[in-house]
């Protein structure tokens, strides 16, 4: 029962859950239930994907819900009030005792033997009362419980203790690097005031694995780089090194690492932002501290001179106009003025994730490193940001998969492979342009040079056994071994993903006829949706945050109901559902392989290999742990997962998040070439302008369809933006 109340209490309060969530947080609650001593617990068990889950509750709402949960898996005895009457919900061993309320006459009661009802016992014994014997039988029973109890407790905790075991021990990365003398004696002195960046001959591991040998890294003030490269290299990994001073840079430059969100207090998001700058922090308290010394009567002599400075220093900082600063980059990211005004407590992880980006973008460190900045925003602040990063007055290092906002924001392309790192001038075009002419001259290279070679070596071949010839052919052959060594080209293999093929189905397959939903009567998503999709759909969604994206989709797929109107499904239909948890809900502990066999038990070895091989995960790395995979790597494990039920039509919530660039091109071309139907949301702009041949818009209350494609969304969103700097 208390499991059923349990499951009552999720729908309840979360009603957007999808059916993976919630059969995982019930089976986190049954399983622990002996184990949770606090509310606490249960919180630390199952907190984190209830705040995944909900994008109105507060960290006390989880809390009091998770109190809730223990109440209902552990009811409390309770206690016994005057005359009998529980006070909490007692148990039946307790029900019948009964506290007197009155004197009683015990000689009577001994004369009688009786007590006045059948509720009360005698409390004055004669002889001797059987009953109060102790029943060997019930006592062997009882034991027997409690031995059943206890090791049944040491099973739950061998299985923990097992399945952390099969959990591979996260490694940590090292670095080290070469230091000239030259630079030990500036920095030692204090005397090196450039403030460009310059890391040589460095090396990074990361466990058994080394990422970076001999590289070298150039950031020249001021220039705004795109760190690029395949995943799994070690981009994220190096701009940890840096930040973390792992890697030596002059002390003097101040150093920011977007990584971590902002942790929630009671705070509000403004002043959140405004605290970041300690200067102006600091001021604003020492003027506090000497007006109240002032209002307070004291005589100090150089009181007044020193309250004249504050405010010269803070008319200096233009402190005055630090709010309106803030307020425009919190704007930007998505922050109306309510919610400036909030909590930092009250914001889920993904809003604090973008506070953490405004306090970066507002304090202005003199080396910004961003890693993915892109993945948290909606494409209404990916066009903000990527216009607002254009006059970055200092130096900045992002790694970003965002092939548009990598053409609009960097001056320069870092380009990580082979362990070395590459400069390229100008935007991620202009390094792909140039990259692809220089493997093209290189290629040339190396086929003429190899012509030469051969050349030669069939001359030596020719008059090798000449005599006339033999000055020539030992010149020949003495000239060959002092030619450099001949290296190919190398060339990064093409990621190529491929979806299953399927049968047509006759139209239509899925129409929305006054499709409406509602949270409650105060938070409506949208009413009145009136749309619908066939197999040869590319149906791309945009709109800003919370404006019912991925609600829509779970509406398509059933795990949400519309509160209104109706979805009509082709009964042939067979959906793919690739949700943005759907990484994160993978099994760690099992290589990739046995992954889909448990998910799709029964079938061949061959045809788990094969659905893997599609999306590029083929020979020892089928095997690996899904836990020492990448990021991109589990990405497309996950795709091989949604595949294996054959899906005839793909609804998509943003698959690119974890994958690069080259990764995102393949998964373009593979929707393009898959037969079934495609509803995608996602705010990665080429993959949209990919595929996109119909875009729905979510704002405003409702989804519609909208003439002109993303050319003319984004033309809205730009009008939008001026609007909002005007």
């Amino acid at each position: 029962m208390s499991a059923a109340a349990c499951t009552a209490v999720l729908k309840q309060e979360f009603p957007s859950i999808d059916g993976e969530l919630l059969t995982y947080v019930e089976t986190v609650l049954q399983s622990s239930a002996d184990e949770f001593e606090n509310g606490e617990e249960v919180y630390e068990a199952v907190g984190a994907i209830l705040h995944e889950v909900s994008q109105d509750k507060s960290e006390d709402d989880v809390r009091d819900i998770c109190d809730k949960f223990l109440r209902l898996l552990k009811p409390s005895n309770g206690t016994v009030g005057v005359n009998g009457e529980g006070d909490g919900g007692g148990g039946g061993a307790e029900k019948h005792k009964k506290i007197l309320s009155a004197p009683i006459n015990l000689g009577e009661m001994a004369a009688t033997q009786e007590v006045a009802n059948d509720d009360m016992h005698s409390i004055w014994v004669v002889q001797r009362d059987d009953s109060l014997k102790v029943d060997s039988k019930k006592l062997e029973k009882a034991e027997a419980k409690r031995q059943q109890k206890l090791e049944k407790r040491q099973e739950v905790k061998a299985a923990a203790a097992a399945t952390a075991a099969t959990v591979p021990v996260l490694q940590t990365a090292t670095a080290s690097q070469v230091i000239s003398k030259k630079d030990n004696k500036m920095e030692s002195k204090g005397t090196n005031r450039s403030m460009d960046i310059r890391i040589d001959n460095f090396d990074v591991s990361f466990g058994d694995k080394t990422l970076l040998q001999n590289a070298d890294l150039l950031l020249a003030a001021g220039r705004r780089y795109g760190f690029v490269g395949r995943n799994g290299l070690g981009k994220t990994t190096l701009l940890k090194m840096i930040s973390g001073k792992q890697l030596q840079i002059p002390s003097h430059i101040s150093v920011l690492h977007v990584e971590q969100e902002v942790v929630g207090d009671d705070t509000t998001a403004l002043d959140s932002v405004l605290e970041v700058d300690t200067v102006r922090t600091d001021l604003l308290q020492r003027e506090r501290e000497l007006n109240q010394l002032v209002a307070a009567g004291s005589t100090e002599a150089n009181l007044g001179n020193e309250l004249s400075e504050v405010y010269n220093q803070l008319q200096t900082i233009e402190a005055d106009k630090a709010p309106a600063r803030a307020s425009i980059i919190l704007n930007g990211l998505g922050f109306t003025k309510e919610m400036q005004a909030r909590a930092t407590r009250t914001f889920s992880g993904g809003w604090r994730m973008r506070l953490a980006l405004a306090r970066a973008l507002f304090s202005k460190p003199d080396l910004l490193l961003l890693d993915e900045p892109t993945n948290m925003l909606d494409i209404k602040a990916i066009i903000w940001l990527e216009n607002y990063l254009q006059n970055w007055p200092t130096t900045l290092l992002v790694v970003s998969h965002d092939r548009n906002f990598l053409d609009t924001v960097p001056t320069d392309i870092l380009y990580l492979h082979s362990m070395r790192i590459e400069t390229f001038k100008g935007n991620y075009e202009q390094f792909d342009k140039t990259r692809t002419e220089r493997h093209k001259a290189q290629r040339r290279e190396y086929e003429a040079q190899l012509a030469h070679r051969n050349h030669v070596q069939e001359f030596i071949d020719r008059f090798r056994y000449n005599a006339n010839r033999a000055a020539s052919v030992q010149s020949k052959i003495k000239m060959l071994e002092k030619l450099p060594e001949l290296k190919p080209v190398e060339k990064e293999i093409e990621v190529t993903l491929k979806f299953p093929e399927v049968e047509p189905l006759n139209p239509p397959v899925m129409t929305l006829n006054e499709v409406q939903f509602k949270y409650s009567a105060d938070k409506v998503i949208f009413t009145s949706v009136n749309l619908g999709a066939n197999l040869d759909s590319r149906i791309c969604i945009v709109g800003e945050n919370g404006a019912g994206k991925t609600t829509l989709l779970k509406i398509v797929v059933s795990l949400l109901q519309p509160t209104g109107g109706l979805v009509h499904l082709h009964r042939g239909l067979r959906l793919g559902y690739f949700s943005q948890h759907h990484v994160d809900q993978l099994d760690m502990t099992v290589n990739s392989v046995e992954l889909l066999q448990n998910a799709y038990p029964g079938k061949p070895i061959e045809e788990y290999r094969r659905v893997l091989g599609s999306f590029g995960v083929s020979g020892d790395l089928a095997l690996q742990v899904v836990a020492s995979l990448s990021g991109g790597q589990k990405s497309r494990v996950a795709f091989a997962k949604m595949c294996m039920g054959r899906p005839n039509f793909l609804v998509l919530d943003e698959p690119t998040n974890h994958l690069d660039i080259e990764t995102i091109e393949a998964l373009g071309k593979a929707i393009n070439k898959y037969s079934g139907g495609v509803i995608l949301v996602s705010h990665d702009e080429r993959l949209i302008r990919m595929i996109c041949k119909e875009l729905w818009v979510c704002g405003d209350g409702t989804v519609k369809s909208i003439e002109g494609g993303f050319d003319e969304y984004r033309k809205i969103v730009e009008r939008e933006l001026e609007a909002l700097a005007a």
